[in-house]
């Protein structure tokens, strides 16, 4: 295991790392889909909740709505400049701190809900890190994680083959950068289980497909060209694609070049997002 790993968690996270314009691109994105999943969560006024990986703070605002106005509700992040972000659009009844979630200063029973989204799977020990939210719930609170992306994202609906041979090189890069294995980056799927191996019971688990489809708001523009076109792929795919491949991908993430995928009527992307819920 490498000291990165060991000290900061699976995807090299630490207090200085800023990836807050893609939090927030998704958070923008997928707004809908995080309060549709809170919905069935059935918060009141006057509940205590907790953010656990708050990012930048949008989806703790919008838990903070759900229990005001005599509840609390708390975001936890490990980067400064997340945490920073948030403060600067920090609600009534909310509060933050910088920490890492393994080692907060947070009282055990002193939540009905801990709500943790795209978290889980960067921390060097999923295990430890579920016990360690499940220890912060009172009796009968529940612990929700929420996840990107369990079924494969779709974004060439006439392409299947280099939607294919793209997810494959993300997923190598991933592997390379990280030093993980494809057992690593899959085993996420397998939250209903770890929920059960820390003994929660009554899980439950709901998927929400994220769907846009042309003409493509701006949200999903921006989105899709920034944290996917940009960031996800982009030139760190080319040494994972033939010439043709990259080519081609290139072209279609290209807002200057004719075959620009977002500019296509036929355009339709799908991702999805899974909340699984236990009870203590």
């Amino acid at each position: 295991m490498s000291t990165a790993f060991a000290a900061f968690g699976r995807l090299g996270d630490t207090p200085a790392r800023d990836y807050s314009l893609k939090l927030q691109l998704f958070n923008a994105l997928a707004e809908p889909e995080l309060r549709a999943a809170m919905v069935t969560l059935h918060l009141k006024p006057g509940m205590r909740v907790l953010d656990a990986g708050c990012g930048t703070g949008e989806a703790l605002g919008w838990l903070a709505e759900a229990v005001a106005p005599n509840g609390l509700a708390v975001g936890v992040d490990l980067s400064a400049t997340h945490v920073g972000a948030a403060r600067a659009a920090l609600p009534p009844h909310a509060l933050l701190l910088q920490a890492d979630l393994l080692r907060t200063p947070l009282r055990a029973g002193s939540f009905d809900l801990v709500w943790s989204v795209n978290t889980v799977n960067h921390l060097a020990d999923w295990l430890a890190g579920t016990r360690t939210l499940a220890a912060l719930l009172r009796p009968g609170g529940r612990l929700a994680l929420g996840q990107s992306s369990f079924l494969p994202d779709m974004y060439f609906a006439w392409d299947a083959r280099l939607e294919r041979v793209t997810n494959e090189a993300v997923r190598a890069y991933y592997r390379d950068r990280y030093d993980l294995t494809e057992e690593d980056l899959a085993a996420v799927r397998g939250l209903v289980g770890l929920l059960r191996e820390v003994g929660l019971s009554n899980v439950g688990v709901r998927t929400f497909v994220i769907e846009r489809c042309a003409p493509l708001d701006r949200h999903a523009q921006a989105w899709l060209l920034e944290v996917i076109f940009r960031r996800t792929w982009g030139e760190r795919l080319r040494p994972y694609l033939d010439a043709r491949d990259c080519r081609e991908l290139t072209e279609l993430c290209d807002p200057q070049h004719p075959r620009f995928a977002l500019l296509r009527p036929d355009f339709h992307f799908l991702q999805t997002f899974t909340l699984i819920v236990g009870t203590v």
